[in-house]
């Protein structure tokens, strides 16, 4: 139910927040949250493992709108409701299908689904490096910071400094969360980052487009395309990440602060959030490396290629 116990604090709260307007702009106390591990493991090339941290190197900027009982103030769920007769089903009586064709469902038992799961090996498997240009910026998905864990500082600023220096990506399968992941590895200032890919046929291709006569056309009017570089020239700036806020949500959390500010609050239970996870651990670096080294085969050279590739064609998957 509405409460008004909590209003002499958050208005302390938002005069406090006024009154430091002139040390930057403000932030509201999730956004000042310090990046905390999600998974602990271990990145694996040959015979050498990085313990490592991985947390994520983004959050969300929606304004979140949760259900509740405007009676209670509490929180309201989703009832499990079959479409057809709107009776609601008991969790016994559902099972998950897959649609083969319109209309019709393959069922597929959790037992099936579980032994289907790749087995939290808790490494990030290297299994390629290749030219960091290499792979199509449509190909990214979520990125997450890698830190050191333990032991790890030498061995991972190896493979650091060893990435920036030959332009490469270590190209990578994890496991989070029971989803197998395709994964690049690159190096970021300090540190080292881990973008999840999306899985080629996750991809439309450029084909998939319907680009006219028009679009395809390159004889574009020279003095059409003079202006329109030096009104791009005109409007060119640097990256400002400070300046751009998301208006939509400012007006919102404005509204919140206002709200709570004259005792229109409602207390909810926070959720428990989940453990994590024990890390891997690592051996003497230079005897793997050399070990590593030892059981491989030179990489084989490639032929120069019979006629050049078209514009945005995607390179060539390995066997």
């Amino acid at each position: 139910m509405l409460c008004s116990s909590g209003s002499a604090h958050l208005q302390q709260t938002f005069t406090d927040r006024h009154s430091q307007t002139d040390k930057g702009p403000f932030k509201y106390p999730w956004e000042n949250v310090m990046a905390r591990a999600i998974w602990k493991g271990a990145i694996s090339f040959g015979l050498v493992h990085i313990p490592v941290s991985l947390s994520t190197a983004i959050s969300s900027d929606r304004v979140d709108f949760d259900w509740l009982d405007e009676r209670s103030m509490e929180p309201v769920g989703y009832k499990r409701v079959n479409k057809v007769t709107g009776k609601e089903i008991a969790r016994e009586h559902i099972v998950k299908g897959v649609q083969y064709q319109k209309g019709q469902y393959v069922v597929i038992s959790e037992e099936e689904i579980r032994k289907a799961r790749p087995e939290a090996t808790q490494t990030i498997d290297i299994f390629s490096f290749v030219d960091s240009d290499e792979i199509p910026l449509q190909q990214f998905d979520t990125p997450y910071y890698l830190s050191p864990d333990r032991r790890g500082g030498k061995v991972y600023a190896l493979l650091r400094e060893t990435l920036q220096s030959t332009g490469k990506v270590a190209l990578a399968k994890v496991v989070l969360h029971t989803q197998q992941h395709l994964a690049l590895l690159r190096p970021l200032e300090d540190a080292m980052v881990m973008i999840t890919l999306r899985w080629p046929e996750e991809v439309r291709g450029l084909d998939s487009l319907e680009l006219d006569a028009s679009v395809r056309d390159s004889s574009i009017d020279k003095r059409e395309l003079q202006m329109a570089r030096r009104l791009v020239e005109d409007m060119s700036g640097h990256w400002t990440p400070e300046d751009y806020r998301n208006d939509f949500k400012d007006t919102i959390m404005s509204l919140v602060e206002e709200k709570a500010s004259q005792g229109k609050i409602a207390t909810v239970e926070p959720l428990e959030g989940e453990g994590e996870q024990k890390s891997a651990d690592i051996i003497d670096l230079t005897e793997l490396l050399k070990r590593s080294l030892g059981g491989r085969k030179p990489a084989a050279k490639k032929a120069a290629p019979a006629a050049k590739k078209p514009a945005g064609s995607k390179p060539r998957k390995k066997a």
